[in-house]
């Protein structure tokens, strides 16, 4: 089962849950220091819930440019695979491309993107045509 961005009619695919998860958790844990949605409010308190409303999509925008910038201040080593087993690994381990960077790179989806760029052009993409972004599993 994929888990994508759906802005009816269009589906941007994400990839599994837990790939999903572990973006929220590397960004809970590395981010906000252990405190939910202190730091980044509309990506672990709406999109995490599974929807961000037409009103939130402009903050959620600059949100996630300064998420953005301080992935990038991470090596690919601190990514988090869920924040509720802090000893649960990723399931390719550390066998990741080298061109992988940071934790900003570190995120790709099943399609090759880059997650982040992913949600932030699903937030243009609401806006541009009048509907929420919603979590949706296919």
């Amino acid at each position: 089962m994929a888990i994508g961005l759906y802005m009816d009619p269009v589906f941007l695919t994400i990839g599994t849950g837990d790939f999903l998860n572990s973006f929220f958790s590397t960004i809970f844990i590395k981010l906000e220091n252990s405190e939910w949605g202190k730091k980044y409010p509309i990506t672990m308190n709406n999109l995490y819930m599974g929807e961000v409303k037409l009103d939130k999509i402009p903050e959620a925008i600059i949100e996630i440019d300064l998420l953005k910038k301080q992935l990038q201040t991470f090596p690919p080593s601190e990514v988090v695979w869920d924040f509720e087993n802090l000893s649960s690994n990723p399931p390719w381990g550390n066998n990741i491309s080298e061109s992988i960077k940071n934790l900003a790179d570190y995120f790709v989806t099943s399609n090759g993107e880059n997650l982040v760029d992913l949600i932030k052009e699903a937030y243009h993409v609401a806006l541009e045509i009048d509907e929420p972004v919603i979590v949706k599993s296919i």
